[in-house]
C-alpha cells in the first residue's frame, strides 16, 4: 500500500485504495507521508471523519517518524469550530435561571482556562448546553481572547505558510469547507500548496461533502446574516436606506418562516423528520433578490483589515440568495426540506451533484489526493466494478489499487447468525418487529454472557429497547450511548463490566475494542437509508434500479464498517448477529448474495443452536 501511494505521487495520479482491518492502513500512508514531506519541503494534508482516528494519527506520526530517522515532524489537528470553547462567548453569557444547570460552573472553568475542548470535560455535556459556550461566529482577529485561544491557534497553523508545517491532520468537513472557500475565490482555511491530500474514512466523504455544502436557515440566523451585513457596509458609507432594506428582508423572512412552521405542524412526526417546503405566496422574492445582490456587490469590493468578517458576511449574503432562489423556482439544482433542529423551524438546501464540485475542486490533477477505508468496496470481477459506487458519487478520477484484505482469520475465529424468525420491519408492523427483535436479542446476549455491541439504525428502537431491558433481571451490566457522553468513557465503562452496550450513530465505526470484552456485534436492522429523505429520494430519480444502484450500496458500505467492530486483532473470536430477516435464505432477496460476499464471514448459520454449539466448541467465555 505504501508503495502504490508513492507511485500515484511520482505518477502525479490520485489513488483508491480499500485497506482491510488490521493491515496498519496509517503507517501505509505515513511512510511514504513523511517521506514525500521530506523530499518537496511542502505539508502533507490528512483528513480523517472522526476525532478518535485524528488523535491516533497524531501519535502514530511521531512513532513512525522518529523509526524513520527525522528528530522533527511538526504536525498539528485541526478540528471543527464546534469542538472548542469560547471565552468571549462565555464571557457574555447572564446566570440562567435554573439552578441546577451545569452552565455556570462550565463557563467558570473556560475563563479560568481549565477547558479549551469538548473532550477536555470530565463525564461530557449536553449538546445544547454546549453549544452555549462553543465557537460559532469567531471574531478572530477582533477578539481579546485571541492570544490564549486554542481555536484561534489551530486555525493560524492550518493556515500556515508552505515549510511552516509539516503534516495538517484535519476532520473531512474542514477540507471541503476550504474547497468551498477556495472554489469561491476567499481565503482558503488550510495552507496552499499541499505535498499530497490522503482522505481516510473516504466511505463518508460524500456524505460529509453534503453536510458541509448543505446551508442551514433559521428565522434568527438569516436575520444575523443581514445585521452583520448592514453593520459592515453602513460603517463604510453611513447610506441610511440600508436599514430600510434590511427591514424589507426581514419582512420576506417572516413571509418564508410562517410557512415553513405550518408544513412542519402538518407533517413532520418528530424533530428530525425532512419535510416539503409548499409554494410560498405573497413573497416579492425577485425585488429580496436583486437587493441581496446589490449587498453581496457591495461587500465584494470592500478592502479592510477585517478581511475576514467581510468574507464570511459576503459567504452569507450568497448563501441567502441562493435560499430564495430556491424557494422562488428560479434555481432548481438544489434539493430543498424543512425540519425541526434544536426546536427552531429550519429551511435547508443542499446542491444535488456534488460529484461535479468534488471533480472539479479535489480530483483536478494539481494535487495527488489518495482515497483509503476499510470499505469502499462492493461486488465485481474488475476494480473499476468494485470501486464503481463510491467512484460515481464522488465523482473520482484516478487509479484503482488493489484491495488489502485484513489478515485476521475470520474463517474458523468467527460466525455469523441471521435470525429467520423475525417478521419482516416496515412502519405498520414496528411493534411486532421490536418485540420479536427484543426476546431474540435478549437469547444472544446471554449466549455470550453480555459482552455484546448492540447497533441500531433508529434512536427510537435503542430507545424502546433499553426501556423493556431496564424492567429484566439480566445477568450482565446494560449501557446505552447517550447524547453529549465521552465515547471513551462509555467504552472504558464497557469494557469494565463485561456488559452489553446498546448504540447508534458514531458506534458504526470508528471504535476499537479489542479482545474478549466484545465478543459479539449484534446489527438489530440492516441500516438501509430512508427512502423519503431528500437525498436518497433524489439519488434514486436519477437510477434506473434505485434499489440495485442506491440503496443496496449504500446499506452495504455501512453494514459493512459496523461488523468490522467485531474482530480487532489476530487473536479475537466472536459472533455476528443480523436480527433482519430480509436477509434469510427463506426471503430470497436479490440482495442477500451480495451481503454475505461483501463481508468476510464464511460460517453462516440461522440456527441458534449451531450459533451455541461454535460460542461453546471456541471458548468464547467471560474471563473475570
Amino acid at each position: 500500500m505504501s508503495l502504490d501511494i508513492a507511485e500515484a505521487y511520482i505518477n502525479g495520479h490520485n489513488a483508491m485504495i480499500e485497506a482491510g482491518v488490521g493491515i496498519g492502513k496509517s503507517f501505509a500512508y505515513l511512510i511514504p507521508g513523511l517521506l514525500i514531506n521530506h523530499i518537496s519541503q511542502q505539508p502533507v494534508i490528512i483528513a480523517t471523519s472522526s476525532i478518535q482516528l485524528s488523535e491516533q494519527i497524531h501519535k502514530d506520526l511521531r512513532v513512525i517518524g522518529s523509526r524513520l530517522g527525522f528528530t522533527t515532524v511538526r504536525s498539528v489537528v485541526g478540528k471543527g469550530m464546534g469542538q472548542y470553547a469560547c471565552r468571549y462567548r462565555a464571557g457574555g453569557l447572564s446566570k440562567p435561571d435554573d439552578a441546577d444547570s451545569p452552565l455556570p460552573k462550565l463557563v467558570e472553568q473556560i475563563l479560568n482556562y481549565e477547558i479549551d475542548e469538548r473532550a477536555d470535560i470530565q463525564g461530557g455535556i449536553s449538546d445544547a448546553v454546549w453549544s452555549e459556550v462553543c465557537v460559532n461566529d469567531c471574531k478572530f482577529e477582533q477578539c481579546r481572547y485571541k492570544s490564549t485561544c486554542t481555536f484561534y491557534e489551530m486555525r493560524a497553523k492550518i493556515n500556515a505558510r508552505v515549510g511552516d508545517m509539516d503534516f495538517i491532520i484535519v476532520n473531512q468537513d474542514l477540507l471541503i469547507r476550504d474547497l468551498i472557500k477556495k472554489k469561491e475565490g476567499t481565503k482558503g482555511l488550510i495552507t496552499e500548496r499541499p505535498a499530497l491530500i490522503i482522505i481516510d474514512e473516504a466511505h463518508n466523504l460524500e456524505a460529509k461533502v453534503r453536510d458541509a455544502m448543505t446551508l442551514e436557515f433559521t428565522f434568527r440566523v438569516a436575520c444575523r446574516v443581514l445585521d452583520d451585513a448592514l453593520q459592515i457596509l453602513f460603517k463604510q458609507c453611513r447610506d441610511k436606506s440600508l436599514m430600510t432594506q434590511v427591514k424589507f428582508i426581514k419582512s420576506c423572512l417572516t413571509g418564508i418562516f410562517k410557512q415553513v412552521e405550518t408544513d412542519l405542524l402538518h407533517t413532520a412526526k418528530q424533530d428530525t423528520d425532512r419535510v416539503k417546503v409548499s409554494q410560498i405566496q405573497g413573497v416579492p422574492f425577485s425585488r429580496a433578490v436583486q437587493v441581496l445582490k446589490e449587498f453581496s456587490l457591495s461587500l465584494s469590493v470592500l478592502t479592510s483589515r477585517h478581511e475576514r468578517e467581510i468574507d464570511n458576511a459576503f459567504e452569507a449574503v450568497n448563501g441567502l440568495i441562493a435560499l430564495l432562489d430556491v424557494l422562488s423556482g428560479a434555481e432548481d439544482n438544489y434539493l430543498i426540506w424543512a425540519s425541526k433542529n434544536k426546536r427552531e423551524a429550519t429551511v435547508s438546501i443542499c446542491p444535488k451533484n456534488i460529484s461535479q464540485f468534488l471533480k472539479h475542486t479535489l480530483f483536478n490533477g494539481k494535487t495527488s489526493v489518495v482515497l483509503t477505508s476499510a470499505t469502499m468496496c462492493q461486488g465485481g470481477d474488475t476494480l473499476e466494478e468494485q470501486y464503481a459506487y463510491l467512484t460515481q458519487s464522488l465523482g473520482y478520477r484516478g487509479d484503482y489499487m488493489e484491495r488489502q484484505p485484513s489478515p485476521f482469520d475470520y474463517d474458523s475465529h468467527t460466525m455469523m447468525y441471521i435470525s429467520g424468525s423475525v417478521p419482516y420491519y416496515n412502519h405498520e408492523n414496528r411493534k411486532d418487529y421490536l418485540e420479536a427483535a427484543y426476546k431474540e436479542m435478549l437469547q444472544l446476549c446471554n449466549v455470550t454472557e453480555g459482552r455484546t455491541l448492540v447497533l441500531f439504525s433508529a434512536k427510537e428502537d435503542m430507545k424502546y429497547v433499553h426501556e423493556k431491558l431496564r424492567s429484566e433481571k439480566l445477568g450482565w451490566a446494560l449501557h446505552m450511548q447517550k447524547e453529549g457522553s465521552s465515547q471513551d468513557e462509555i467504552i472504558a465503562s464497557f469494557r469494565a463490566s463485561k456488559g452489553v452496550l446498546l448504540s447508534t450513530g458514531v458506534f458504526w465505526e470508528g471504535i476499537n475494542i479489542e479482545g474478549s470484552d466484545l465478543s459479539q456485534v449484534i446489527v438489530f436492522r440492516l441500516p438501509f437509508p430512508v427512502p423519503a429523505d431528500p437525498v436518497y429520494e433524489y439519488k434514486a430519480s436519477k437510477a434506473n434500479n434505485p434499489l440495485k444502484e442506491v440503496f443496496v450500496p449504500d446499506m452495504l458500505l455501512r453494514l459493512r464498517q459496523g461488523t468490522g467492530r467485531l474482530i480487532r486483532s489476530e487473536t479475537d473470536l466472536g459472533v455476528l448477529s443480523i436480527l433482519d430477516s430480509r436477509l434469510s435464505a427463506a426471503a430470497r432477496k436479490d440482495y442477500r448474495s451480495k451481503v454475505l460476499e461483501a463481508l468476510p464471514f464464511k460460517q453462516v448459520t440461522e440456527d441458534f443452536r449451531v450459533l451455541e454449539r461454535f460460542v461453546k466448541a471456541k471458548g468464547i467465555k467471560r474471563s473475570m
